[in-house]
């Protein structure tokens, strides 16, 4: 039961500190949508999703009116389009794509995953198919989010996939090179991808899912930073313990806000994600909770330690807070999303390089970064093949969702807007990897997969 100075703190928390609930997803099954038929089988996975999650927008609002905690975004993943269309007699799998578009603006959602493949042990007809139609699909759509995992620890890297990873995000800012190459920032490819996660662009609804449910992702940087101001010049232990108190306060309202939803909606209730997800907005900043750590800038010396402490102690203060915690939990480093980082890395103190080595300890990996548009395939691909080294070695999930913006070099900026605010462009090493990329095939699983 909260008592008044919990209520009081929640309310100065919302008013004050930017915290929010950052998304409601619903997770749906498209397993009973498979058909011979492409026409059939797009129709059914627009009938699934419409009836589904006819209600999840207006009972999203209804909660935020009635609890006063604002829900920022209301989204849907779906099963992976290359299962769910799969046996399907065609070679363009975009109209899937077009068919989930509609599909979420008859519900009136921010954002649909799960025009997705998973290809970590190799490829099916319908992850070739998929693989294929990412680009135009992207560039077709507005809200359409795809993903592709192509490493696991128990499987290795799957380096051809990487190498044609590299190719579709090259193609994909291609054809959306009018807005920056916008379609890159709807793509990632994962390693160790999860079947619950919440978030964008990463989200789909795994295949040991229910047939519904409502997942739930949690945001609060502001609401850390401004708790570590009160305690400056404290040891890190002090430090831990503030940031543990703090996470636990902003998990309890998302599980709040899951349950409710869960009874409202008829949906069984699936993970809170504890995620800290920034925004471009000023005091919501996981850069500039490092920075209050004692760090001048974020990406000096000590920023991956301090990453390190900020990662588990929001894990550790969560957990408790909820009765399943899952997607991917942590702290998130997406350049453009967070000033803090935008500004560093524009100061030229946070590198790729730096952001590689912090993926080591925080929930995903190299996200919403902006490259020089003339970067060549290979690179991408081995920038990918880096990070599912770190997420398989290191049993975690890393990501990579890097835009090689068109026309742009080392130091421009890139407007995406809103959520996604804007990157600064940054540089990639010039030496060539192609040799290592175009050798292919897999590379095996480390020794410590063999656990059973």
């Amino acid at each position: 039961m909260l008592n008044h100075n919990d209520i009081m703190q929640t309310i100065d928390m919302i008013d004050h500190q930017h915290l929010d609930i950052r998304t409601v997803t619903m997770g749906i099954s498209l397993r009973d949508c498979a058909h011979s038929d492409a026409k059939i089988c797009a129709q059914k996975i627009y009938d699934k999703i419409a009836k589904s999650a006819e209600k999840l927008v207006p009972t999203g609002e209804a909660i935020e009116q009635e609890l006063g905690i604002p829900i920022v975004n209301k989204r849907i993943a779906v099963t992976p389009i290359a299962i769910a269309a799969e046996a399907c007699e065609t070679e363009d799998f975009v109209p899937f794509a077009i068919a989930m578009e509609k599909a979420a603006a008859t519900c009136g959602v921010n954002f649909i995953g799960g025009f997705s493949a998973l290809v970590h042990k190799g490829f099916t007809s319908g992850d070739r198919r998929l693989i294929c139609a990412i680009p135009e699909a992207l560039a077709s759509t507005n809200v359409v989010c795809s993903s592709v995992n192509v490493a696991t620890t128990k499987a290795g890297i799957n380096m051809d996939a990487v190498a044609q990873m590299g190719r579709v995000i090259k193609e994909t800012a291609a054809l959306t090179a009018d807005n920056g190459g916008m379609g890159c920032a709807k793509l990632v490819v994962f390693a160790n991808a999860v079947e619950d996660n919440p978030f964008m662009a990463g989200a789909f609804h795994g295949i040991g899912e229910p047939e519904l449910v409502i997942n739930v992702g949690v945001s609060g940087p502001g609401v850390v930073h401004h708790a570590l101001k009160q305690v400056k010049g404290e040891p890190f232990d002090v430090v831990a313990d503030t940031i543990k108190k703090t996470a636990f306060r902003v998990t309890r309202m998302g599980q709040l806000v899951a349950q409710e939803a869960s009874k409202r909606l008829g949906v069984p209730f699936g993970v809170v994600d504890l995620s800290l997800a920034p925004t471009p907005a000023i005091g919501d900043s996981v850069a500039r909770i490092l920075e209050e750590m004692g760090l001048e800038v974020c990406g000096t010396h000590g920023t991956t330690a301090a990453l390190a402490m900020l990662n588990d102690a929001v894990k550790k203060g969560g957990v408790m807070a909820s009765s399943h915690v899952g997607g991917l939990s942590g702290a998130f480093i997406p350049v453009s999303e967070d000033e803090g980082m935008i500004a560093a890395a524009s100061s030229g103190v946070l590198t790729l390089d730096k952001l590689e080595a912090m993926t080591c300890v925080c929930s995903v990996g190299l996200d919403m970064i902006a490259v020089p548009g003339d970067t060549s395939a290979e690179t991408i691909s081995a920038i990918i093949a880096d990070e599912a080294a770190i997420g398989v070695v290191n049993t975690k999930t890393t990501a990579v969702r890097i835009i090689p913006a068109p026309n742009k070099k080392v130091g421009d900026m890139v407007e995406f807007g809103g959520l996604l605010g804007s990157a600064p462009v940054m540089p990639v090493h010039p030496e060539s990897a192609a040799d290592f990329i175009a050798r292919g095939g897999r590379i095996p699983a480390p020794m410590h997969s063999l656990k059973n």
